[in-house]
This record gives C-alpha cells, structure tokens and sequence, in this order.
C-alpha cells in the first residue's frame, strides 16, 4: 500500500458511497481502485453491517468487511438528523458521483431528490442500487442475493442433475450487480463530458440475476426447452466437465471438434475421435453421458499431475480442482498480486484480495487499507470547513 501511489485513472473524481453489505461497497472500492477518492459515510456507533459479520476477524472487523472496504475514507453521519444532512448536503455539493442502496425513495425523503440535485449538485451521477428496480409489481422491494439467485432461475441451473438447486459459493448476484453498477458510473461519467450533466443510473439485483443467466436464457428464448442442471457440465458443449482422477479431479475444456480430436490423441483414444456418437460436439451433446462416462474412466487411471502435464503439453484446455488455499498461494496468484497487503490503522499490515485489473499509464493501486468505523470524520469535516467547536457541538448531537 502506498499513500503517495501515482495518479490513478480517475484521479480527481470524488465519490460519496452511501452503501453497506456488498453490492455498492464492491462496486465503490473498485472505483477508488482507479484512483477516486471515496468517501464511505456509515450509521455512527454501528456501521455496516458486513462489520460484524464474522468470524473470521481482523481485530475488531471481519474479514468480510475487509475485503469490499480498501482505499475508502470512514465518515459517520446521523441522516435521521438535520445537521448531518446539511453534511451530506456539502459533500453531494462537490461530488462526482454518489452511490446508495437504500430502500427506494428514502434518500428522497431525506430531501435529497431530483430537483435537489438539478439545483445544488447538477453534475453528480447519482448511481442507486436496488433489490427489484423502481418500476414493476415488485418495485420498491429490499433484495438479497441468496434470494435473487433463487428467484432468477440461477440456483435452477447449479448443482447436480439429480440433486436440489444450489447457489454459487460466492454472492454472484451481489457482486454482478456491483461490477454493471461500477460500468453504469464510468459510462456515465463519459457521457458527462458532452453534456456537462450528471445524471441518475439504476440497477437491481433482480436485473442482474436474470441477466447472468446469459446463454441459458438464450437458449431458451431460441427452443422453448427447460434449462436443466447439468452439474459441471455444459449444457451446449461436452467434453466440458469435472473428471476424477486417481488422486483428485480435473476440469476439461474442449471448445470444438478439433479440440477433441487432439485430446483424443494425447490420451491414447484417437478411436473415439472417429466414432460417430462423438465425431462432432452436436452428438457429443447427445451422448453427453457415454462420452463424459469414458473419459473418467479412463482418467481413474492416473494422478492428477500426470494427466495435466501431459494434456497441457499438447494445449489441451485443462486445470486442476484448486481449494481456495492453493488458488490464492499459487505462484500465478502471486505474481499477479492478486493478493496484496495494507497498513491498517488499528492492526497494522493485513493481507487484502488484490486489483484485478491493470492500466499502463494510470496504475491501479492499494491506497488505503479499509477503514475503522469514522476514521476520516474529522479530517473530512476540517476540508469542509468546519471548526474544531462545530465537529464537537455535530458530535455532541450525535450527527455524527
């Protein structure tokens, strides 16, 4: 982590993150990534929620806390009270961009609503993120990934053939929904260029869940048929599965018919290659279970490592079933700091998730390790202007 890192890409670009939990966190930490200037605005005395959700804990905060939270700025503010809002009002006044996860409506009623902005902060890109959207039968509704990804049809599509509907080990729609937030803001900010105005950007879990469906809602929308679950299969391509090994298990790519083909011949099965139930991936598909069926016996055979270095040496698409310890302690991990460290002010150097980016002229950087709960108050409130006696009366008032 660096104080002094060179300018990121959006360097001068100033950030109010009214969100907790995960979607707009995610979302603004990725901003503040790229160089913005984020300031995190939470409940004073209880924060965000994520903070407490553990263990495991790094001192007083959770990890998951931790890992959305880098390279913020910590304030605290009461909205429930005038004085706070008047904060608030100050900082939206300057600000490029705020994001919140509210229930919709309720920065509005704070008074924070369009004709606000078109009169005091008219170049401000007011980015909400929601659980359903504004409109529809379910509009206004709070939303919550686990049951966004059940209600997608998501979960529909995940875990065994045989077996119940299963969410993702991560929070998927939660995080997709941040990344289309993160895309929704820069366009936004691009568009500001031309026409000197911010202007207000939408998305929803909801939306999102429906929209990660992706091919399998295409393939629907062009059949008419269930999607159906196909474990670690591929429902329009085979072999493309999870093979047990002698010793472990290994996931296998194969895209086209070419493909196959070389797999064939480095495994010893050229034959299989010209049998007419998997000659092409359309009778592959159709054999999914003969052919998904032969390759694991044939792969029991042998270690995991053997069928890897020899299927990689000839470009076939392969990879080992890593635990999340080896995939963040491997050597690619590393050497694409996809694991990084910060100076927290309370528990010094903590070990953070990495960027997962990279810019070659405006570097992406770790700034600031996540903040304790109003680390930033007093210094935020001092560029406002205010008094050492005025930040003590807010204070006092519990505004802050």
């Amino acid at each position: 982590m660096t104080e002094t890192a060179a300018p990121g890409a959006l360097d001068g670009i100033r950030v109010i993150d009214l969100t907790r939990v995960l979607a707009g966190p995610f979302c603004a930490m990725l901003l503040g990534d790229m160089g913005a200037d984020v300031i995190k605005v939470e409940q004073p005395g209880r924060g965000d929620d994520t903070r407490a959700w553990g263990p495991p804990f790094v001192g007083e905060e959770s990890a998951y806390y931790l890992g959305v939270n880098r390279n913020k700025r910590g304030i605290t503010l009461n909205l429930k009270e005038a004085a706070a809002r008047e904060v608030l009002a100050e900082l939206l006044s300057d600000a490029d961009v705020v994001i919140d996860n509210f229930k919709l409506g309720t920065l509005a009623r704070f008074g924070f609503d369009a004709a606000w902005y078109e009169e005091n902060a008219p170049q401000i890109i007011r980015a909400s993120i929601l659980g359903y959207g504004s409109t529809g039968p379910r509009a206004g509704l709070p939303g919550y990934d686990f049951l966004l990804q059940a209600e997608s049809g998501l979960m529909s599509i995940t875990g065994e053939a045989d077996g119940d509907p299963m969410k993702l080990g991560v929070a998927i729609v939660d995080i997709g929904t941040g990344m289309y937030a993160l895309s929704s803001i820069l366009a936004a900010l691009q568009a500001r260029h031309r026409t000197g105005k911010g202007q207000y950007v939408e998305v929803s879990l909801y939306d999102t869940g429906v929209s990660l469906l992706a091919n399998v809602a295409a393939n629907f929308l062009a059949s008419g048929n269930p999607a159906g679950r196909y474990g670690n299969g591929h429902p329009n391509i085979v072999p493309y599965n999870a093979y047990p090994t002698r010793d472990g298990m290994i996931a296998l790519s194969i895209g086209n018919d070419g493909q196959f083909r070389t797999f064939c011949e480095t495994v010893g099965k050229p034959e299989w290659a010209d049998d007419e139930k998997f000659a092409r991936n359309r009778d592959r598909v159709e054999n999914r279970g003969a052919c998904d069926g032969m390759i694991s016996d044939l792969f029991r055979t042998n270690d995991t490592d053997n069928w890897i270095e020899k299927l990689l040496a000839a470009k076939v698409s392969c990879a080992p079933i890593n635990t999340v310890e080896q995939a963040l302690t491997a050597d690619h991990t590393i050497a694409r700091e996809l694991v990084t460290e910060a100076e927290h002010s309370t528990e010094g150097l903590i070990a953070l998730p990495g960027i997962p980016f990279r810019f070659s002229d405006t570097a992406a950087s770790v700034r600031r390790a996540p903040p304790v709960l109003g680390e930033h108050t007093e210094e935020v409130l001092t560029a406002l202007g205010k008094s050492e006696d005025e930040i003590a009366a807010l204070r006092e008032t519990g505004a802050i």
